[in-house]
């Protein structure tokens, strides 16, 4: 009879740095390939290396911090940004515009998704590894809304045939609730909402039903709303509303359930889209008239965002443009 093997214990060291807010595990994985982690003397070879906890593991040759609570901060990218820490091509990245938007001593950050190149709006950053990775899963089925100023000829019942998906050069997107906000003459803004969230996604499925797309915005990302921050400037989620946001996600309270590392909820999370934030802030607005084309202006954007206090921080960085 064979002997079953013992349960492992500790949990792989990417996994392990990601959670500790060193930087994702995919380049947790590329950090250990070019010799820049170590545990003691012994330089790393593995990421399948597992480990208890982080003790005596440096990066670079400093010591990892023990992980801090998770923490979330809105920012609002302009379009002309990659949503990178470095770019081959010379581009302008988001950590260029953080290092003026964030306050001094906010820890490292990692995007929540990506948003492209001219692709502008909200974008979450967190220190937690394990909770950018949950926020991304399809599986969690956190949606995601954007707006859409686009050109050509299309009606209401052409995008409510987006609800039950479509297949494009052989991928298909999963559900998509679209709406017509304004249209004047072929130029109109659409509403988006998805939780699949790939690659280029909305553009892809606009430009094959025929339109042309020349602003896209995020507006919101779950229950955490753009509201009417300036482009460039970024704020904290509130902790209290952070907290409440991972209790109420399942995926997430799973992963930090296997990992010894992470402090578990404190009470059972709730079915997913039972989370609504505190007061008035937090509830969204029914859409308000919009212009069908130029430039948005605050009251295009809506919602106030998430939590007391969310989209009143003034934050630094590039501005209006």
């Amino acid at each position: 009879m064979a002997i079953p093997p013992e349960p492992r214990t500790g949990e792989r060291i990417a996994k392990l740095l990601a959670r500790a807010g060193v930087a994702s595990r995919r380049e947790v994985e590329r950090m250990i390939a070019d010799g820049r982690v170590k545990i003691g003397d012994v330089v790393l070879t593995t990421p399948a290396t597992v480990l208890e906890n982080l003790s005596g593991v440096t990066v670079d040759g400093q010591p990892v911090k023990a992980p801090e609570p998770a923490r979330l901060f809105r920012f609002h990218k302009p379009s002309g940004l990659i949503t990178a820490e470095r770019d081959p091509a010379g581009r302008p990245t988001i950590y260029a515009a953080l290092t003026n938007a964030l306050p001094k001593g906010t820890p490292r950050l990692m995007p929540v998704g990506r948003l492209d190149f001219n692709t502008e709006g909200l974008l979450l950053m967190t220190n937690d590894g394990a909770l950018k990775r949950a926020m991304e899963l399809p599986s969690s089925g956190i949606p995601r809304t954007y707006r859409a100023r686009t050109y050509g000829n299309i009606s209401q019942a052409q995008l409510e045939e987006l609800i039950d998906g479509i297949t494009i050069d052989g991928i298909h997107y999963g559900k998509i609730d679209a709406n017509m906000e304004r249209k004047t003459g072929r130029n109109q803004w659409i509403e988006v909402t998805l939780t699949e969230g790939k690659n280029r996604e909305v553009r892809r499925v606009l430009e094959h039903l025929g339109l042309e797309v020349s602003r896209l915005l995020r507006t919101a990302y779950g229950p955490f709303l753009l509201g009417d921050m300036p482009r460039g400037t970024a704020n904290e989620v509130p902790p209290k509303d952070v907290a409440r946001f991972v209790e109420a996600m399942p995926s997430f309270a799973r992963s930090e359930a296997q990992d010894p590392a992470s402090k578990k909820p404190t009470t059972a999370p709730p079915k997913r889209g039972s989370y609504r934030p505190e007061g008035p802030e937090g509830k969204r607005k029914a859409s308000p008239s919009r212009p069908a084309d130029g430039p948005l202006s605050r009251r295009d954007l809506p919602g106030k965002g998430l939590g007391k206090g969310a989209s009143r921080g003034p934050g630094r960085g590039l501005g209006r443009k």
